[in-house]
């Protein structure tokens, strides 16, 4: 898919980097609920690589598990960023249409 391929351009980012989760989370909700509200189809999370954690990247998985549990109603696909992007320190979220 082109979101896959880095083929698109994100039209917002949120840049959740050092964030902890729960705030991260709150976060990510209001972002890509207003993110649909006003129309963006593809939207940016930056959420680092865990490079400064013990386990792993935590608020990377945090991320993908919100995306696909709780949000998963606003979210049509989403995908590792591309190189320029940040790569696995950042998601492509493709948004749901307005209802």
């Amino acid at each position: 898919t082109e979101l896959r391929a880095g083929k698109v351009h994100a039209t917002a980012t949120l840049d959740l980097h050092g964030t902890t989760i729960a705030p991260a989370l709150a976060q990510l909700r209001q972002f890509l609920i207003e993110s649909r509200r006003i129309g963006h189809r593809c939207v940016l999370v930056i959420h680092g690589r865990g490079l400064h954690s013990e386990h792993g990247a935590p608020l990377r998985e945090a991320v993908i598990a919100e995306l696909l549990g709780p949000l998963s109603g606003l979210v049509h696909a989403f995908a590792s960023a591309a190189p320029g992007d940040g790569r696995e320190g950042a998601t492509y979220v493709a948004l749901r249409g307005p209802r």
